[in-house]
């Protein structure tokens, strides 16, 4: 073979692989790539929506990370340090107040102020709002919890009570009846965890606290709208209408079942948790209902909770991110993950399906969902109430301290969180 002809040859196959690199690096560059991070049974389940929006949009492609819920604050604020933020992300609502004081979370208002399908109004407005610091939005609710009575119907219908007391005196009668009951000598009325904040908080909020003060530097459980709800709750201890110790309750499902206690607060994840677990004779004899009031006002509000999805602010993919926003908030969407995973929907409109409407149980969060109030919004908050709180309320409820003075160290603890905020406020 003359070198001429090995020159063509060679020619021809250096363009053949240059046009094929070529090729290949331009579909590389056309295929985008978008990276989502995701928690719990929630982040499992996600994946499975994936195919749809990118079919929706040809070249896409979707990474879904799953991350356990007991590491997520860890990875992310990992993450964060090493500028590995993927660049769409959930948060539990909670968290948003810390990330966006790391300004690691891109603010949504010029996404939202040109959609078509996300805007406030198709939302739960508490819900919102806790996605709101200052003007800025900064997540969008994917799905959402609220925390409302669980209890045994069939008990209270046996104390007088065909429906489930609206009011703070209605619900004390109750638990007394309940107590009074034969054979409930040595049981409880209403469950009341020293190892939770919930019941604290939200009783305090419906009664009118504030829960901080001074532009959230200051502390105010020691006010009288806290201390008074703090101490309707201590009562339930104290008259032995409420076990004063955890250590009493082993299995919340077994005790409940059994009549141990009759009524408690919880969230939503508990519903199948109560079809799964209690025996077929139970079901139909247990329900849920909406918080009672101090008042007359029904339902009292509760607090919001779920996880919202935001953006990372250094991502340079906000409109593909934004576009993934916007396919988990479609109706159909959230109708398809409520199915997957029973995670409640924060679409208002996805309440109207028949799934939904007709489930007794469910109905009672939708209620709660419409009367919510945001806890205050700063990074500390969940450092207050999940190291504080439960360690006073244990020691009232067994006698070792008053519920004045167990506000007063309350308060005194909270502002030496609260400290640093203070001194940033100060020298801003």
């Amino acid at each position: 073979m003359n070198k001429q002809i090995i020159k063509k040859i060679f020619l021809i196959l250096s363009c053949t692989v240059l046009f094929s690199f070529i090729k290949c690096t331009d579909t590389k560059k056309n295929q985008s790539e978008l990276n989502f991070w995701a928690m719990g049974v929630e982040g499992e389940k996600v994946a499975a929506l994936v195919p749809e929006f990118e079919k929706q949009n040809p070249g896409v492609k979707v990474h879904v990370q799953q991350v356990p819920w007991t590491a997520a604050h860890e990875k992310l604020i990992t993450a964060y340090a090493s500028e590995t933020l993927p660049d769409v992300f959930q948060l539990g609502n909670t968290w948003i107040p810390e990330f966006d004081a790391l300004n690691s979370i891109e603010p949504l208002n010029k996404f939202i102020s040109r959609s078509t399908s996300i805007s406030d109004t198709l939302f739960f407005k508490g819900i919102w709002e806790t996605n709101i610091l200052d003007t800025s939005v900064l997540g969008i609710p994917w799905y959402v919890d609220t925390r409302v009575f669980f209890y045994r119907s069939d008990i209270l219908e046996k104390a007088g009570f065909t429906e489930f007391p609206k009011t703070w005196a209605e619900l004390y009668t109750a638990a007394k009846r309940i107590k009074q009951l034969p054979g409930f000598e040595n049981k409880y009325a209403f469950l009341i965890p020293t190892n939770e904040w919930v019941p604290f908080i939200v009783f305090g909020m419906q009664n009118g606290s504030t829960l901080l003060k001074n532009n959230n530097t200051t502390a105010n459980f020691s006010g009288k709208e806290f201390l008074d709800a703090f101490k309707y709750l201590t009562r339930y201890y104290h008259e032995g209408l409420s076990p004063s110790n955890m250590q009493q309750v082993l299995n919340i499902y077994q005790a409940f079942g059994e009549g141990y206690f009759s009524m408690f607060i919880s969230g939503p994840w508990n519903v199948s948790e109560m079809r799964n677990r209690l025996p077929a004779e139970l079901q139909g004899r247990w329900a849920t209902a909406p918080l009672p009031s101090p008042d007359s006002t029904y339902p009292g509000s509760s607090i919001p909770g779920g996880a919202s999805l935001v953006i990372n602010k250094n991502s340079d993919k906000k409109e593909l991110a934004w576009k993934w926003i916007e396919y988990l908030s479609q109706t159909e969407t959230q109708l398809i993950f409520y199915k997957s995973v029973v995670s409640l929907p924060s679409l208002k409109k996805v309440w109207e399906n028949v799934i939904l409407k007709n489930d007794n149980v469910m109905k009672a969060f939708y209620l709660q969902l419409n009367n919510t109030k945001p806890t205050p919004m700063i990074p500390e908050w969940e450092q207050i109430v999940s190291s504080k709180i439960q360690q006073y309320a244990e020691m009232v409820a067994l006698n070792k301290i008053s519920e004045v003075d167990a506000m007063k160290a309350m308060d005194k603890d909270t502002d030496k969180i609260l400290e640093k905020r203070r001194w940033m406020l100060e020298n801003k």
